[in-house]
């Protein structure tokens, strides 16, 4: 079974590798969407694959740590794609969740990346 817990956060960036005069060359803002899926069995005591509260004591401390700032500045976001974020985050946050099973990221409400892992 697959479970799905839904996060967002605020965060500045620009893209210093496209071209010039590309808008997102530009510091801007996006109001992230992300959200984290986790696969596992039901497990048969508690009837859940797992505690969303465990989930967020992993997600939350990673998302504090990139939540209104400035992503250029953080190692490893020099150049903070949606799709590079997609992959630092899973980075972060799957030693913890051995469970990751997919992050799902969205910088508009209509643009965004799935990540699965490498």
């Amino acid at each position: 079974m697959i479970i799905y817990k839904q996060f967002s956060f605020d965060s500045a960036h620009f893209l210093p590798n496209v071209p010039a005069g590309h808008k997102c060359k530009e510091l801007h803002g996006h109001t992230y969407h992300l959200t984290i899926f986790a696969e596992g069995e039901v497990l048969k005591e508690e009837g859940w694959v797992l505690d969303f509260t465990d989930l967020k004591k992993v997600v939350n401390p990673i998302i504090d740590t990139i939540d209104h700032k400035l992503l250029n500045n953080i190692k490893g976001l020099e150049n903070p794609t949606t799709e590079v974020l997609s992959i630092w985050l899973w980075k972060q946050i799957k030693p913890s969740l051995p469970a990751l099973k997919r992050i799902e990221l969205k910088e508009t409400t209509t643009s965004g990346v799935i990540y699965e892992g490498d």
